[in-house]
């Protein structure tokens, strides 16, 4: 079954509740933790998240890629992604 993901609300909520903290404070600590692991792996760094997963950027390599509408082939530049893998600890929870 799916569920409606966590809110931003719903999650400082939890936050604020989880460490005693007012929602204002929690809102300030999850928007500086997006803001660092943005920057850093917008510079090509990575930051891991212990218990939740690693966030890295990816170089991709020049490709072919086709046109779904017109099924025409053309050439994509080379660009970078962001990557995010799961840690096993977080996968042991989701399957056990």
């Amino acid at each position: 079954m799916t569920q409606k993901p966590m809110t931003k609300t719903q999650l400082v909520a939890a936050m604020a509740e989880a460490t005693d903290m007012d929602k204002a404070t929690a809102n300030r600590a999850l928007e500086a933790l997006t803001e660092i692991v943005t920057k850093e792996v917008a510079n090509g760094g990575a930051v891991t998240l212990p218990g939740l997963g690693k966030f890295a950027c990816r170089e991709r390599a020049e490709r072919m890629v086709r046109n779904p509408s017109t099924g025409e082939q053309i050439k994509k530049p080379a660009d970078r992604v962001a990557k995010v893998t799961i840690a096993k600890a977080l996968k042991d929870v989701i399957n056990a």
